[in-house]
């Protein structure tokens, strides 16, 4: 995802939220142990570095089909700050979000969604839909995408490779 003639090169966009895709791809790994596809994701507060919650795949888990990562670290974050606004936050997600997770991050009123893969198949964060910024709704967040993404891919080619 690193476009040609920039590898090796500060990234002022992505670097900067390295490490808290390092949270997610750690959350992410957590969704393994009970068989999900491994996607992670962590709400910040506004100053970009407190994490308020995380969350990681639990369908298999839980047997609920809402049980993203984004969902529940949205509802995590919500029940941390007892509000359901989470203006001034920010979702660091190890997958760009499908279109249920898009709503709910609209919903959530989150500034700021960065995510580390893009989803050819699923995703409504700019690849197949851009739900997250369409002009119709009344809250668009920023997007950032491309954060680890190599890291965030390879981790979900390697579940997909070994099932």
């Amino acid at each position: 995802m690193t476009p040609p003639g920039t590898a090796g090169l500060p990234d002022p966009v992505r670097d900067p939220w390295r490490p808290a895709m390092g949270l997610a791809l750690t959350a992410a790994e957590r969704a393994l142990a009970h068989g999900d596809v491994p996607v992670g994701a962590v709400v910040l507060s506004a100053d970009g570095t407190t994490v308020l919650a995380t969350g990681h795949n639990e369908r298999e888990a839980t047997g609920d089909p809402t049980a993203h990562a984004e969902v529940l670290a949205i509802r995590r974050a919500a029940a941390a700050l007892g509000r359901w606004r989470l203006t001034d936050c920010t979702l660091v997600v190890t997958l760009e979000p499908c279109t249920m997770c898009a709503g709910a991050i609209v919903q959530s009123r989150v500034d700021r969604v960065v995510y580390g893969a893009r989803d050819e198949k699923a995703g409504a964060a700019g690849s197949l839909w851009d739900v997250v910024r369409d002009r119709r709704l009344n809250h668009r967040p920023e997007v950032i995408e491309g954060v680890r993404a190599e890291e965030c891919a390879r981790l979900l080619t390697d579940f997909f490779r070994d099932r």
